[in-house]
């Protein structure tokens, strides 16, 4: 029977295609290993006309199957909709999904210049068919690329770095946890999480070398950390994960408010410590004031402050929750909790608000810097005296140990402790089984960074 024979196709095809994102190396692009697989079990229905000249001129994706939206699945989690996750995807989307290598520009040029055809599983459509780029794919839909594509470099040609056993292993080490859709990491200190202008190393692109594992795809950034803070750090190990991630930290931080205080079961939590001079008026307390960008320096540098006009187009309102861990010889441990997500809001919240900079804050607390006296205590002095044995240096120009309150330049105290987030891995197995799977019963996932060692000593400092 033709239907139970294209069943058992499409079945096989899944098959394959799941073997492919799941198992395929970087030493192959993904447009060789569908080659492979698709070659000789899919003939493009040009072949079977008896013009020669348009055989071997396309290669076949596999058959399209419905794929998760991550967008409407992470709003889900987020309960910010009411509506089941969508599982619509757009000709190009599947594209770009089945060969990541190819560059966007160029899949939506192929669109305009008429060089993309699909075969639709519908019997009422033509077998040939040039479509375009938002058109809706079905089940068992099939796209074909004109074989020209394949002349491009793969991902696995292009230009990466390559780093030794040690810094391997270092980078993983720094893994706090790790399932099939997210890998989480205790960012060091004076890492920066993305590149730019001036930065060799950072932690994107060295997740993408050595945390990648046996995935396809590299791992990608969630949310980001200040280059000299430390802490909790999460990345998707799929762009299915990732995106679902996304629009959870976008619902919860970027268009969160005081109204999300009071619910016990905050979907997303994040707990950082900070140390910071001074002692704030309440031992626990809510901040909640616009934030807004002034340019510094005749314009050579800008900050993060408080406005007075909350009104302002520029400005985003933040929201933080604090409570006093301990207070010792004028320095106080705070535990400060962000229900938004706004550019540097703990540090501008901790000195603008409370009064009590952080350490180690040069840009948002300068002016208590500038009489800095170091800390010391009799345990210190003798310590002093005491011969310590080298630390063997890190990999990276990574530097851990010095930045205590006991030194002349102590290094930035803000570490993201703790985080709370909801098992995606969870729901995209669930909705793989079940379109309707509830999202409302998912797990959480708890994480807790230890702090760095410079911190840690501080920490046993103003305890001694």
């Amino acid at each position: 029977m033709p239907e139970i024979s294209h069943l058992r196709r499409v079945i096989h095809f899944r098959s394959v295609l799941y073997d492919f994102f799941r198992h395929s190396t970087r030493s192959h692009s993904a447009a060789h290993v569908l080659r492979s697989h698709y070659a000789t079990l899919t003939p493009h229905p040009l072949e079977d006309r008896n013009n020669e000249n348009e055989k071997g001129k396309w290669f076949t994706l596999p058959p399209y199957t419905p794929s998760i939206n991550g967008s409407s699945l992470g709003k889900a989690i987020a309960a910010t909709i009411p509506d089941k996750p969508a599982t619509e995807t757009t000709a190009l989307k599947w594209i770009l999904r089945c060969c990541p290598e190819l560059p966007r520009n160029l899949v939506q040029k192929l669109f305009r210049l008429r060089q993309v055809r699909r075969e639709s599983s519908n019997l009422g459509d033509q077998a040939d068919n040039n479509r375009a780029a938002k058109d809706l794919m079905h089940l068992g839909d099939r796209i074909f690329l004109p074989n020209t594509v394949q002349a491009l470099p793969a991902e696995s040609e292009r230009q990466h770095h390559h780093y030794n056993e040690e810094e391997v292993n270092f980078v993983r080490s720094l893994e706090l946890y790790k399932d099939e859709a997210i890998i989480v990491i205790n960012k060091p200190p004076g890492l920066p999480v993305q590149g730019g202008v001036g930065i060799k190393i950072s932690l994107d692109e060295l997740a993408e070398c050595c945390l990648s594992y046996d995935y396809s795809e590299p791992p990608r950034l969630v949310h980001r950390l200040d280059r000299d803070s430390s802490g909790i750090l999460v990345m998707g190990r799929t762009q299915t994960s990732t995106t679902v991630l996304h629009s959870i930290f976008r619902e919860k931080t970027f268009a969160a408010s005081n109204d999300d205080i009071g619910n016990q079961r905050r979907i997303l939590q994040r707990k950082y410590w900070a140390l910071v001079m001074g002692t704030p008026r309440r031992q626990k307390g809510l901040i909640s004031v616009p934030l807004g960008k002034v340019v510094v320096d005749n314009g050579k540098s800008d900050r993060i402050t408080v406005v007075e006009n909350g009104n302002n187009t520029t400005s985003q309102h933040a929201v933080t929750q604090y409570r006093v861990i301990e207070s010792s010889h004028g320095f106080t441990w705070l535990e400060l909790s962000p229900i938004t997500g706004r550019k540097h809001q703990l540090r501008v919240h901790c000195a603008e608000v409370l009064g009590t900079p952080i350490v180690g804050d040069y840009k948002y607390g300068w002016q208590t810097h500038r009489e800095w006296k170091r800390f010391s205590s009799p345990d210190l002095e003798q310590n002093s005296h005491e011969k310590t044995p080298c630390e063997k240096i890190l990999p990276f120009g990574i530097d851990l140990k010095s930045g205590s309150i006991s030194e002349k330049n102590p290094r930035l105290h803000l570490h993201c402790k703790q985080m709370v987030l909801p098992d995606v891995s969870q729901a995209l197995n669930g909705l793989q089984i079940s379109s309707d799977y509830n999202v409302a019963d998912l797990k959480t996932i708890e994480l807790d960074a230890p702090l760095p060692n410079y911190m840690q000593r501080s920490w046993e400092l103003l305890r001694s």
